[in-house]
Order: C-alpha cells, then sequence, then structure tokens
C-alpha cells in the first residue's frame, strides 16, 4: 500500500470521527470522567457511581420524552412543570393510601399510575391545543408550562406532600451499584430507543420532522401522530414525577421545574436538530450523561454550581458547531 492510500485511509477516519457527533460526545464523556477522576478519586467510588446512574436515569427518561417531540419538529417546555405537578398529585394520591394502612408496594403502584396519569393528561391537554387550536407548539406547551408549576403550587401550598421514608428506602435497592429505579428508567429508555429508530411509529416521527407536507401526502395522520408524541411526552413526564417523588421521599413543588432547558440541551448536545427530522436516541443518552457528569463532577472538585450553565452553553455551542460541519445527514 503506498503512502498517498495510508493518508487517504488515515485522513477518511479523521473524517469518519468528526462527523459522527456520537464518537466526539463519548470521547468526551470518556475525558470528563477521567478529568473529575484524577480531580478527586472519590468520584471512581461504587457509591458516586450509583449516584450518577440514578442521576442520569432521571435526566434521560426525561431527554427522551423531549426526543420524540423534537424530532416530529416540536418542542415541549410543559416537561418540567408536568413533572411538578404530577409528583404532587401522586404524593396526594399515596398520602391517602397510606393513611389507610396501604402495604408500600401498592402505594407505590398505584401512585405510579397516579402520575402518569396526570402527565398524560397535560400531554393531551397539549395536543388539543397544537392540533385543535392550531397554536404553534412553543405557546402551547408555555401555557401548559405555566399553569402547570402554578398548580403545583396552590395544591401544595409550596411545602412538600406526603412524607414517604419507605420510597427512598425502597430506591437504594438493587443490584451492584444499579438501584431497581435506575434498572428499570433505562429499560423504558432502550425500549423507546428501538421504538424510534425500528418502528413504523418512529419512521412517521421523522418523516413529519422531516416534511411535514411530504408526510400527509404520504397517507400519514400527521395530526393524530403529533397528538400521540405530546401525550407520550407528558406521560413520560409524569413517570419521572413519580421519579423524584421516590427519590425525594415526598412530592415537591418545585421538583422538575427548570429540568425541561437540560432537557432540550441534552437533545441537541445528542446531535437533534431543532427543526426537526434529525436525531439518535443514544446521542441524547450521551448528552444526558454528559451533562450528569459535568454537574455532578463540577461539585466534587467544588466548583460553584452556578457554573453548571455557563459550561452546558458551552456544549450546547459545541454540538452546533458539530452539526454545522455535517449539513444534510439525517437518522
Amino acid at each position: 500500500m503506498s503512502a498517498n492510500d495510508l493518508d487517504s485511509n488515515a485522513s477518511g477516519r479523521l473524517r469518519f470521527i468528526v462527523g459522527n457527533q456520537q464518537i466526539i460526545l463519548l470521547l468526551v464523556l470518556i475525558a470528563l470522567v477521567i478529568f473529575f477522576g484524577v480531580r478527586n478519586s472519590l468520584f471512581f467510588s461504587q457509591s458516586e457511581f450509583s449516584n450518577l446512574i440514578i442521576d442520569f436515569s432521571g435526566m434521560a427518561l426525561i431527554a427522551v420524552a423531549e426526543t420524540y417531540v423534537i424530532i416530529s419538529g416540536g418542542i415541549d417546555l410543559s416537561v418540567g412543570s408536568t413533572i411538578a405537578i404530577s409528583g404532587v398529585g401522586g404524593a396526594f394520591a399515596m398520602q391517602s393510601l397510606m393513611n389507610h394502612h396501604m402495604g408500600e408496594t401498592g402505594v407505590l403502584l398505584i401512585g405510579t399510575l397516579a402520575c402518569a396519569g396526570i402527565g398524560l393528561l397535560v400531554g393531551a391537554v397539549n395536543a388539543v391545543l397544537i392540533t385543535k387550536a392550531n397554536l404553534v407548539p412553543f405557546v402551547a406547551t408555555l401555557v401548559t408550562l405555566s399553569a402547570g408549576a402554578g398548580m403545583a403550587l396552590v395544591f401544595s401550598k409550596g411545602t412538600p406532600v406526603g412524607l414517604n421514608p419507605g420510597a427512598v428506602a425502597w430506591s437504594a435497592t438493587g443490584v451492584g451499584p444499579f438501584t431497581w429505579l435506575a434498572i428499570i428508567v433505562l429499560c423504558i429508555v432502550v425500549v423507546l430507543g428501538f421504538a424510534l429508530h425500528v418502528s413504523r411509529y418512529g419512521r412517521y416521527n421523522f418523516a413529519i420532522g422531516s416534511n411535514e407536507f411530504a408526510a400527509r401526502a404520504a397517507g400519514i395522520n400527521v395530526k393524530r401522530h403529533i397528538a400521540s408524541v405530546y401525550m407520550l411526552s407528558g406521560l413520560l413526564a409524569g413517570l419521572t414525577g413519580m421519579f423524584f417523588y421516590i427519590r425525594l421521599s415526598s412530592g415537591a413543588p418545585t421538583s422538575g421545574i427548570g429540568s425541561e432547558l437540560d432537557a432540550i440541551a441534552a437533545v441537541v448536545i445528542g446531535g437533534a436538530s431543532l427543526t426537526g427530522g434529525v436525531g439518535l436516541i443514544w446521542g441524547t443518552v450521551l448528552g444526558a450523561a454528559i451533562l450528569t457528569v459535568v454537574t455532578d463532577g463540577l461539585i466534587f472538585i467544588n466548583v460553584q454550581p452556578t457554573w453548571n450553565q455557563v459550561v452546558v452553553a458551552a456544549f450546547i455551542a459545541l454540538a452546533a458547531v458539530l452539526q454545522s460541519i455535517r449539513p444534510g445527514v439525517r437518522s
């Protein structure tokens, strides 16, 4: 093989790496873990690894919801407030059940259904506003963001609801560093990832986000699909509300508030386009992992948490640059 062929192959591999955002994100994630581990050896401890996994699980679940919405060409600003109102509503239901001496397992199962139902209801409101009232997604979900956050504060009177130490005790059990809560969430993420990239539903989602008019001409019921996407987003936000309830042992009216920005950041860092039609669940997972490592790592090296948003902004800028150097790429 000639020197020119070797140079050509090396150049081709370099272009592949630079053009593949997921490979770069994986390398960045590894570099961040090494950096924080070198700065503080406790970062490699099993207890911290377990904390990282559980923090990552919560972010990944809501980021996956946002991925479906963004790929379809929309955006959901209400996921954070949906987490709050679902957690508070589910907490009231579970508090009532505990007062009637129901077992912990039954309380958590019914509480999960209650949180999921509230989230689904919020998603249905978004769907109606977008597909029936013809509001743009930004405005429609901004409405439910404000309403959900306000209702969570009103119903809870600004204080946590339904103290349940048993939920925290259960959340600490699992297999090795993986708690049962994290395992359940990660299984949901994997299933939704395959559904997006393998199923007909997922193909419809990409088609609508790429060209809504062409998708409609191809026979796809665009409004029905978009409605289902926002309902799925609400459902996942509701389940995330239950996730926060278990972690905090109560339903806090501020839990999840602002997490929509982190979710959108994870999706963008993962390579999705805010114009729709482009994205990978696995990219979102890497984006969520990077944000989790950065958030926890900065605390470990005694950096003020106020710097988190600056670092997140830097990663979003990096993601935008990576997208600009690989135009025309579609999932």
